[in-house]
């Protein structure tokens, strides 16, 4: 059994880290307000779509879409299933094994993306970017390569362009 004292944050360390959890969920609930607003989705079905939109073919084994997406695969079946109702997405039976699924986004769900998109980046700039200076930016990139890069499974990141 360990005995050693926790290596508790320093002061400076708890500040930066409140504030980080601060920022990400206001971030994360203005995001999904803006996409709820504007088409009544919210901010992890829209990942969904834009994963499947840069995605060969626009389809994705379900396996991998919850992989990229970091959500069970419970949840992604709920989330593909409310995604069909709308006509966005359709799954699809693997031929090479019966028990896989693609998902594949419909010529419906990119046009909702396409339409969705210009605010959600809007809303992107306006809520991060626009408060930062290129050098903030950049550092900010830096340093959310770096704690993705220490996280991220090899095998799940090797095809995401961000964490190059």
């Amino acid at each position: 059994m360990n005995s050693a004292e926790p290596q508790w944050l320093t002061d400076d360390e708890q500040h930066t880290w409140r504030a980080y959890l601060h920022a990400t969920t206001l971030l994360e609930d203005h995001l999904d307000r803006q996409l709820q607003r504007d088409a009544k989705m919210p901010h992890v079905y829209f990942g969904l779509l834009v994963t499947l939109s840069e995605a060969p073919r626009r389809r994705l084994r379900m396996t991998e879409l919850a992989i990229r997406s970091k959500i069970t695969r419970s949840r992604l079946s709920h989330a593909v299933a409310r995604l069909e109702k709308n006509g966005w997405v359709t799954r699809e039976d693997c031929p090479s094994d019966k028990r896989g699924q693609f998902a594949v986004l419909t010529d419906e769900g990119l046009a909702v993306l396409r339409r969705t998109a210009p605010g959600h980046v809007a809303t992107v700039r306006q809520a991060l970017f626009e408060r930062l200076t290129p050098e903030q930016q950049k550092s900010l990139g830096e340093i959310m390569r770096i704690v993705a890069e220490g996280l991220q499974p090899k095998e799940a990141g090797a095809d995401l362009p961000w964490l190059r």
